[in-house]
């Protein structure tokens, strides 16, 4: 060949707005909040999320119910109380949706394609346990609200006390959201079969609880009580309660909770570390899983 042809195919350099990180981490929170609760995805992967949230939503709806026929406000559940009675429901909400925020990229292996663009492995990993805390938040907020305004339409006695013990049961509530999805997260990205995810957080939650409680069950037996209280802070929803209990000034929920003055501030660090712990396990799976 002694001649060639240049052809204009159309590439033209990017002039606009460059919307920066802000835009990216954004992005990425409602990506994986809709994912949480199954949005933009088949019927099917809706059906467990809104399921549950039912579930949740139907005692406190049933115990307004039985105040307004009753006329009993004492028959109000504690706001502080509601997520450790329910905490079945909430495990399965975390172990049926956790995997599916943290293992499906890596399933897939689709993990470098987020970090082809100016993505942070911080960033990403960030975003999942924002969005998977908000949705907990929502699953456990939501129902207390509930109890809180049927109590005010029911005129319970001192709604000034009510408020304060609403307000602390919503701080408990992001407090609980926060750790149980860190940990969670943590443990579904350990594996990329969503199965498998399934089953190791339900396992962390149900045998911490039922090592935990067999030990508490002891300690009590032979009244060494303290060492019982300490013990609680093994299991994550006993830790929280513990917060709750002694740093908001709620009622136990707990078998037994941490003595004063130390038990308040030791199972806020320990909160702390998990996330901290959970945030740097998450980091480190995304990182490698890039580099697949």
């Amino acid at each position: 060949m002694t001649s060639g042809t240049i052809h204009d195919i159309g590439y033209r350099r990017y002039d606009g707005r460059r919307l920066g990180r802000s835009y990216v981490l954004r992005s990425l929170y409602v990506h994986n909040l809709r994912a949480a609760w199954g949005l933009g995805r088949p019927a099917r992967a809706k059906v467990m999320p809104f399921l549950l949230a039912a579930i949740m939503l139907l005692p406190a709806a049933a115990d307004v119910a039985v105040v307004a026929i009753s006329r009993e406000p004492e028959l109000l559940w504690r706001y502080s109380a509601y997520a450790t009675y329910l905490q079945a429901v909430i495990a399965i909400f975390l172990a049926t949706q956790a995997p599916v925020l943290a293992s499906r990229e890596l399933r897939f292996h689709v993990v470098p394609l987020y970090f082809s663009r100016p993505v942070g492995h911080l960033d990403f990993a960030l975003a999942k346990l924002a969005a998977l805390t908000t949705a907990m938040f929502m699953l456990m907020a939501v129902p207390v609200t509930v109890l809180y305004a049927g109590g005010l339409i029911n005129q319970v006695p001192d709604p000034g006390g009510h408020a304060l013990r609403y307000l602390s049961a919503l701080a408990g509530a992001a407090l609980y959201a926060v750790v149980l999805s860190a940990l969670a997260l943590a443990v579904a990205a350990c594996t990329p079969r969503r199965g498998f995810g399934v089953a190791a957080v339900i396992s962390v939650y149900l045998l911490s609880s039922m090592f935990v409680l067999t030990v508490q069950g002891i300690a009590e037996a032979r009244t060494n009580f303290a060492f019982a209280g300490w013990m609680g802070l093994l299991t994550p929803f006993n830790l929280v309660d513990a917060v709750q209990v002694r740093l908001l000034g709620a009622q136990k929920s707990a078998v037994a909770v941490p003595p004063a003055p130390l038990g308040g501030p030791v199972a806020l660090l320990l909160c702390v570390a998990v996330v901290a712990v959970s945030i740097a396990v998450l980091y480190r799976r995304f990182r490698k899983g890039a580099d697949l």
